[in-house]
């Protein structure tokens, strides 16, 4: 450890207590996704909070999914240049998912507890944004005269996709300056996330006749067409998917494999109106969707991945009676994984090194998140998750921080690295 490298340690230390209250603050702003609240509210708190030593702009994506005047997709950028070095960008999304059930804490109530921080986006990933932001301002505290630019993004929609957060703003150009990006998303803070696999969304519609259900004869059912289709997936698609294995170092093990998942299923009339007291439609179902999730590897073509699904159902149209299908796409992202001796790569895995005295994990994430946008639409392949995970948040929350500041000592002040 340099004389620098143990300044910004201390640094960060004394501000505990700072990091531990704007995780919390952050928590306290419903930032829930969808539908997509109170993301005005979350920028205009970053912008009091970091406009002390930044330029901060706010953005609107405008046109973008989910966009409208109730629910506005606001995104903040702050940046602080100064002389000619790298650019060092932290990306975090600022909504959170579904709170779910069981809580036995408000889930909006950043509560302190037992050494730990409850609160929905606690992990994924306030604490990974304040985290970033502690180890920003120590940083700048400490390097006056560095040489270089740190920039700060708290952007909307990764829960949905992204598109009116990181997406918009590398459509935008957001990201052609920039020579290295962090993500601090929760994989705890001895790993570096290289990247994702890739996924393909398609909602696979079977189609009937509808007759009265007294006479289903007279019908002919999407449901039980439907359930040709999952019975196929069972017998052949998924025995087919567990046999492609990767090389990517997905974590947890199970998803070195390809995979799929059907996330819903609906058929027949509309459900009924909640509170509805009396029997459903007795109809014969002549539609029936489900919505399936394909995760696929680096090794995949996506054009083979979507020729199994339909060549599947061609096969079931060739041999069932009366079957007939709609496949509708929904979503896709290719798989992405940055080089291990990239730039940023290096650079967080030194200051690892430094912080916990290991080397580090490198893993890749069974699931996408905004790196697909920074590499294909901002055509950024110097890029990475890392950040805090859900021990490390309640236990160390220090410690992901002093890795950021020391990568960003390493990248913008040259007798640092």
């Amino acid at each position: 450890m340099t004389e620098l490298d143990d300044s910004l340690g201390t640094e960060i230390a004394a501000r505990r207590a700072d990091l531990i209250t704007l995780t919390q603050d952050l928590i306290r702003i419903q930032t829930l996704n969808p539908p997509g609240r109170n993301y005005r509210e979350i920028c205009d708190f970053l912008e009091a909070r970091l406009s002390p030593r930044f330029t901060c702009e706010l953005v609107r994506a405008h046109g973008a999914p989910g966009d409208a005047e109730r629910t506005p997709r606001w995104n903040i950028v702050a940046r602080r240049r100064q002389g000619a070095g790298d650019c060092v960008h932290f990306n975090s999304h600022t909504d959170v998912g579904e709170v779910g059930h069981g809580w036995t804490k408000d889930p909006f109530g950043g509560e302190g507890a037992d050494g730990r921080i409850y609160g929905r986006g606690a992990c994924d990933m306030k604490g990974g944004l304040a985290a970033s932001i502690i180890a920003a301002e120590a940083f700048i505290d400490t390097c006056p005269e560095f040489q270089g630019a740190i920039e700060i993004s708290g952007t909307a929609d990764e829960e949905t996709g992204g598109y009116g957060g990181v997406a918009y703003l590398a459509e935008q150009g957001a990201f052609e300056h920039v020579d290295h990006v962090i993500i601090p998303e929760p994989l705890n803070k001895d790993r570096i996330c290289l990247g994702h696999r890739g996924v393909w969304w398609a909602e696979i519609e079977t189609q009937g006749r509808i007759a009265h259900g007294s006479m289903p004869f007279l019908g002919d059912s999407a449901i039980r067409h439907m359930g040709a289709v999952l019975e196929e997936m069972e017998t052949w698609l998924y025995p087919l998917l567990a046999s492609k294995h990767t090389e990517m170092p997905v974590v947890p093990e199970g998803a070195k494999q390809s995979t799929l998942n059907v996330n819903s299923i609906h058929g027949g009339e509309p459900e009924m109106e909640p509170g509805f007291t009396g029997f459903p439609a007795p109809c014969v179902a002549d539609r029936c969707r489900i919505v399936s999730d394909r995760r696929f590897l680096i090794e995949e073509d996506l054009d083979e991945v979507k020729a199994e699904i339909r060549g599947m159902l061609e096969r079931i149209r060739e041999t069932r009676p009366g079957f007939a299908y709609e496949v509708r796409e929904l979503h896709e992202v290719i798989p992405t994984m940055t080089e291990r001796d990239a730039p940023v790569v290096r650079s967080v895995s030194a200051a690892i090194k430094k912080v916990l005295a290991r080397q580090p994990d490198y893993v890749v994430s069974p699931g996408t998140y905004d790196q697909k946008h920074i590499d294909r639409i901002g055509r950024l392949k110097n890029c990475i998750a890392y950040g805090p995970g859900i021990l490390d948040l309640a236990h160390q929350p220090d410690d992901s921080a002093k890795v950021m500041a020391l990568t960003l000592a390493e990248r913008l002040v040259p007798e640092a690295g």
